[in-house]
């Protein structure tokens, strides 16, 4: 199982997995050399990961960054850890005020609130399976499968996870294995069996075939 997540940990599996992936796929075999000693890191707390996510929703990296800048310092400064109770304090027009949207603003205090109450179970998440996790995440507004799943590859550092809703996932798939063509969830699904028990690493090594800098969430 992974451990908790924090800053700069990254997994434990990392070097099994790349050898596994290699020793079963010939694009991998080719693939994972080319990175180097880069790999998948967790940082932040579970509250500042969510949080950060629904921020980020539908805007660019620039413009999450700033408003994310901005929404941190209104609730007790950047170099602090978020805390629930913090967010919960303000109240949505004070939440807009730093650039957020009505229905971030929201969602932000929803998430708040659901880990202020306990009703997420963050100290048994590490025994938890996948499934069960994400069905806890998407009970709060604004996290959806993909955020959740997001969140079990950055955050718990889950080996196995395959994301099919990721764009980049399945431009990787396309661009890597099928010449370009379209892939559909079916094709994806299926030469993933193949990665298993590492599909996350392999989506990993396919996001940076895209884009060499390390996802970072």
């Amino acid at each position: 199982m992974p451990h908790a997540s924090n800053p700069g940990v990254t997994p434990e599996y990392w070097d099994e997995a790349c050898r596994h992936l290699a020793k079963r796929d010939r694009v991998m075999k080719k693939l994972i050399p080319q990175f180097g000693e880069a790999r998948l890191e967790s940082r932040g707390d579970a509250f500042t990961t969510l949080a950060r996510s629904i921020v980020g929703q539908q805007i660019s990296v620039k413009a999450a960054q700033s408003v994310w800048e901005k929404f941190a310092g209104a609730v007790g400064g950047p170099s602090h850890a978020l805390v629930p109770a913090d967010v919960l304090s303000l109240e949505v027009p004070e939440l807009r005020a730093v650039g957020l949207s009505a229905r971030k603003a929201e969602y932000l205090r929803d998430l708040a609130r659901h880990f202020e109450e306990g009703s997420v179970h963050v100290p048994l998440w590490r025994q938890m399976d996948d499934e069960a996790i994400i069905e806890e995440l998407v009970a709060i507004r604004g996290i959806g499968r993909w955020t959740a799943e997001m969140f079990l590859i950055f955050y718990l550092m889950r080996p196995n996870v395959l994301p099919l809703d990721d764009e980049g996932l399945m431009k990787g798939i396309s661009s890597c294995y099928f010449s370009g063509e379209p892939v559909s969830r079916a094709e994806a699904r299926e030469l993933g069996e193949g990665w298993a028990p590492y599909r996350s690493v392999a989506t990993w090594y396919l996001w940076r075939s895209l884009d060499p800098l390390p996802v970072d969430y």
